[in-house]
């Protein structure tokens, strides 16, 4: 609905979302900036390349999807451990989580994917198998991997722009 291509639209989107973790009062970092400008960049120049075959297997692609989601979930752990913050989406995900504490983070994810799903949707976008198992797959086996590596992402204490800052500035 727009001239943007997809990597463009999805750097407005973070560069929105970005905005409303500010405003949860999620904290900032560079991170979290160079995520929401480079990302979309990147998927753009890879779909341009178009270097991976099209899987054409249903059951395959359902695996391939799902072993996905639990390197996002491990990668997620190890940048997320680290405290410097998070890329737009997932301090969204961090930042809603922490308004609804009692409920696991994992199904907060497909609370927000879910949103997604329904915007996507009603704006006329593609949905198929893919789609479903995106939606409700990804947070459920985030929810599965976190309870394993005994992480929530809601109690880890981030550093923004300005404190990264003063870190870099002062000497050992």
């Amino acid at each position: 609905h727009t001239p943007l291509n997809y990597g463009l639209s999805m750097t407005a989107i973070s560069l929105i979302i970005l905005l409303l973790d500010w405003i949860l009062g999620e904290r900032i970092g560079y991170g979290a900036i160079i995520d929401a400008l480079l990302t979309g960049n990147f998927v753009q120049i890879f779909n341009d390349l178009n270097t991976l075959p099209k899987n054409t297997n249903l059951w395959l692609g359902i695996g391939i999807m799902i072993i996905g989601f639990v390197f996002m979930a491990l990668g997620m752990r190890i940048y997320m451990g680290a405290g410097q913050c998070c890329g737009p989406r997932d301090a969204l995900l961090v930042g809603v989580g922490k308004r609804l504490p009692q409920i696991p983070i994992g199904v907060v994810q497909v609370g927000l994917w879910g949103l997604a799903f329904i915007l996507g949707w009603v704006l006329d976008g593609p949905i198929g198998i893919g789609t479903l198992i995106g939606t409700f797959g990804a947070g459920a086996v985030m929810q599965i991997v976190y309870h394993f590596l005994q992480f929530e992402p809601r109690n880890i204490k981030h550093r923004d722009i300005v404190q990264m800052t003063r870190a870099l500035r002062s000497p050992f």
